[in-house]
């Protein structure tokens, strides 16, 4: 199954917004981890602003998952297995290792890039469907329009302190 193809059946959704929870799960744990080496160090003080992004981040991704598990619910489907879908989201939206990263900015801007393109790829699936589906399909595309807004702004944001770091 392919984010990019047209989105068929209720269940396909429900697939899909499984690996929106997945991935909102790989970016509010990183930012986490990004958090806690920032507040752990002792002889460094952290960039507040840093700090709050990350807190931001891992709210949000929070808030993400909890709005894509009440869109599950609607639907009334029985979920895939989680490691199923870890694997789909690892396929096409991976991210490598943190430490992969120079910086942490770099790394939370490489996650808010992949979830937004996770969201506008499945927007796209979804309006190229002609399916009908057990769910409003004005309200599905709403939240997940609203979700990859935010994730636009988190683009941003971080692009914004990078460029106050240079």
């Amino acid at each position: 199954m392919s984010v990019t193809d047209p989105v068929s059946s209720d269940r396909q959704i429900v697939r899909l917004l499984q690996m929106g929870i997945v991935l909102e799960e790989v970016v509010e744990a990183r930012a986490s981890k990004h958090y806690e080496s920032l507040t752990s160090r002792e002889d460094y003080e952290p960039d507040p602003a840093i700090q709050a992004l990350l807190e931001e981040a891992g709210t949000e991704s929070a808030e993400h998952r909890e709005r894509l598990e009440a869109l599950i619910d609607e639907l009334g489907a029985e979920t895939v297995a989680f490691d199923r879908i870890q694997t789909l989201v690892e396929e096409r939206y991976s991210q490598p290792d943190p430490d992969a990263f120079d910086d942490i900015l770099y790394d939370q801007l490489h996650g808010e890039e992949s979830a937004y393109k996770f969201y506008d790829d499945l927007i796209a699936a979804i309006e190229a469907s002609d399916a009908a589906f057990s769910i409003d399909r004005d309200r599905l595309l709403d939240t997940l329009e609203a979700i990859r807004e935010e994730e636009a702004e988190g683009v941003r944001e971080v692009t914004a302190l990078m460029s106050e770091e240079r």
